[in-house]
């Protein structure tokens, strides 16, 4: 009987801290967010009151872009919920219309309230296909203010790209536990 006790308490040891980890691939993720916040922050100090009073905020290191009329922009990203990484989530788009060239930019959207982060969460949430990321730039951050909640950011890594657009972004979430 205390052979029996003593397995399944490590078995539930181990369910539990399987549905708590993440993968290689979500671990470095995280690692290139954290060196993507610094370097938000470093472009532009006003950044530093959205990442503390926001209720949350995604920040995809790595987005890439490219286009030829039809173009397309793919990115993994981190979930983050009063500071503390609560899940991945994945961006995806495809539009067509006057874009050329490729790009690969740091992209971070926040969320004014827990209502907006939880449709984010929830699945409910796309841009418009108007929408468009602020550029980051020092000083910029300081004018700028939540749209229906949101506030998205952009900061080129590499590349050249004649499209600012963010619109028709779609967006999945994989919550950690």
């Amino acid at each position: 009987m205390k052979n029996l006790k003593q397995f399944t308490f490590v078995i539930c040891m181990l369910i539990a801290f399987s549905a708590f980890s993440q993968t290689k691939k979500d671990k470095k993720i995280i690692s290139d967010a954290k060196d993507a916040k610094k370097a938000l922050i470093k472009a532009d100090a006003g950044l530093t009151k959205y990442f503390e009073k926001a209720a949350g905020y995604v920040l995809f290191p790595n987005v890439g872009k490219g286009g030829f009329i039809v173009g397309g922009a793919s990115g993994n990203g981190v979930v983050y919920e009063n500071g503390v990484a609560v899940g991945m989530a994945d961006l995806k788009q495809l539009n067509i219309g006057l874009q050329a060239g490729g790009q690969a930019i740091i992209e971070v959207i926040f969320f004014e309230t827990a209502v907006d982060l939880a449709r984010f969460k929830e699945g409910n949430f796309k841009f418009s296909a108007e929408a468009t990321a602020v550029a980051v730039e020092s000083g910029v951050a300081v004018a700028t203010q939540y749209n229906e909640g949101v506030a998205t950011f952009a900061l080129p890594k590499a590349g050249l790209m004649a499209s600012a657009s963010v619109g028709g972004q779609k967006f999945s979430y994989n919550a950690f536990y």
